[in-house]
């Protein structure tokens, strides 16, 4: 009771909650929309998710500093390759949230005369780039993680972590799966906050890829990614040991 006090005390924990709250409306949305006699349920989950939706956008006002402060923390990283897409990555994430706030003003009558559809394209295009940048440096973290892996499997080492049951089941999973495909998904169980930050940026990037036309996936599928991504954003603000440390 304690650790979900602290949670919704936080105000990242609380937009992640009614994050999951609006994506988990989408998705019931979506599995009852073909349902014969839902449709008044439809439309009161359709109404909660807007309402959900507008009442984040209250929680996001201030994420312009803190997106600010992650951009000079970028900076400073000591590698070059996580310092370049981080610092690209939080600079597009500055201008997503001033757009998210332009649009937040139109959407309360304090600028009548923004045009809605040209900045939801941009705060789409700039969160598109955001996340993008964050999955090359996932991707970065994935490939040196792969290569000490794989210096450890050429010297004989073991790593640390490893249970003496992977030693049991390794025959049978070598002739299952290919040796890399073996190789990434027992680096990936040793990090599990580099596992964590990859899916989330890869269920994230289909809302973007959706508003920009990129791809069209099903209301359901963005439903479940949101969802999802927002689990995982609650577990990295519950447990901050949890979640994906510059180098």
């Amino acid at each position: 009771m304690d650790a979900f006090t602290r949670f919704t005390n936080q105000t990242q924990g609380r937009d992640r909650l009614f994050r999951a709250t609006q994506y988990t409306c989408m998705l019931l949305r979506y599995l009852l929309e073909s349902k014969a006699g839902s449709e008044k349920l439809v439309m009161k989950l359709k109404k909660l998710e807007s309402s959900v939706s507008s009442g984040r956008k209250w929680f996001r006002l201030g994420n312009v500093v803190h997106a600010v402060q992650a951009t000079e923390q970028s900076i400073r990283a000591a590698d070059p390759v996580p310092r370049l897409c981080l610092t690209l990555a939080n600079l597009n994430r500055v201008v997503y949230f001033v757009c998210d706030t332009v649009l937040w003003a139109k959407s309360v009558g304090l600028a009548s005369r923004v045009h809605r559809e040209r900045w939801q394209l941009r705060a789409a295009r700039h969160y598109y780039c955001f996340l993008l940048l964050s999955l090359l440096r996932d991707l970065y973290e994935i490939a040196l993680h792969l290569a000490q892996a794989a210096d450890r499997g050429a010297g004989g080492e073991k790593a640390p972590g490893d249970a003496q049951g992977w030693q049991a089941g390794d025959h049978g999973e070598s002739e299952r799966l290919q040796p890399s495909v073996l190789l990434l998904f027992r680096s990936l169980k040793r990090h599990p906050p580099l596992l964590l930050d990859t899916v989330k940026n890869l269920c994230d990037i289909l809302i973007p890829l959706n508003q920009l036309g990129l791809c069209r996936p099903s209301l359901g599928i963005i439903g479940l990614g949101g969802l999802l991504s927002s689990l995982v954003g609650m577990v990295t603000v519950a447990y901050p040991q949890m979640k994906l440390k510059t180098r």
